[in-house]
């Protein structure tokens, strides 16, 4: 697994979203900014290819995006996620889903509201069935760190999925992003990553600090296995 992947990122024009393009564009995979609209999308690229120093990234409007990726990453509000991923039903077939998604429900976004499925992105593989390998990565991250792609980010990736191979692929994705991923076993447990974003936002606020993460202790450098 060392070979480049091609990921589209929908929803890539947003914080979090661009912040993952650019850092796995400049770790050498072929990336492409995904959304609704294709010109916004190019534009979005071109302004992250001028920070890189380099035209690395593409954009594209999302159904095409996900068309042509090995990998596609979904970085849209909880509010959009549904909607967003039941228009692209058709091309995200046999594809890796990477979703990124947290269960937000403004303005109490420091309280954990989880949705009656327990886990939104456990609803979307049901919404999606067998034909996606849907993984749940990334709900604990900074997104103004990610911006910056020389920032060192004191923060491991929870990651959990039902198919091991594409867990595995996301936890690449994450050492790319100059993240620690760390398997967290099956799609079930990307309750505890959703629910853990209200918690932090909850720290952030009370201790008056930006970017509250976390990390599993006792693994070491590297995670076992």
């Amino acid at each position: 697994m060392t070979e480049s992947l091609s990921v589209c990122v929908v929803g890539g024009t947003g914080a979090e979203g661009s912040g993952l393009a650019m850092r796995w564009a400049r770790a050498g995979h072929r990336v492409t900014i995904g959304s609704r609209d294709a010109a916004k999308a190019a534009a979005a690229a071109t302004e992250l290819n001028g920070k890189l120093g380099a035209p690395l990234l593409s954009g594209a409007a999302s159904a095409d995006g996900v068309k042509d990726a090995d990998v596609v990453v979904l970085t849209v509000p909880y509010s959009g996620q549904m909607a967003t991923v039941e228009g692209l039903k058709d091309v995200l077939a046999g594809k890796i889903l990477i979703d990124v998604t947290v269960p937000l429900v403004p303005p109490k976004v420091s309280r954990v509201q989880l949705p009656a499925t327990d886990s939104c992105v456990v609803a979307l593989q049901a919404a999606l069935g067998e034909g996606v390998k849907v993984v749940s990565a990334f709900q604990n991250v900074s997104a103004h760190k990610l911006k910056d792609p020389d920032k060192v980010i004191d923060c491991d990736v929870l990651v959990a999925g039902d198919d091991k191979e594409a867990r595995a692929v996301a936890i690449r994705l994450a050492g790319d992003a100059g993240l620690r991923g760390i398997d967290a076993g099956p799609l079930a447990n990307s309750v505890v990553a959703e629910a853990l974003t209200s918690v932090l936002i909850w720290i952030n606020r009370t201790y008056k600090i930006p970017d509250a993460g976390i990390r599993i202790t006792g693994l070491g450098e590297t995670p076992a296995g």
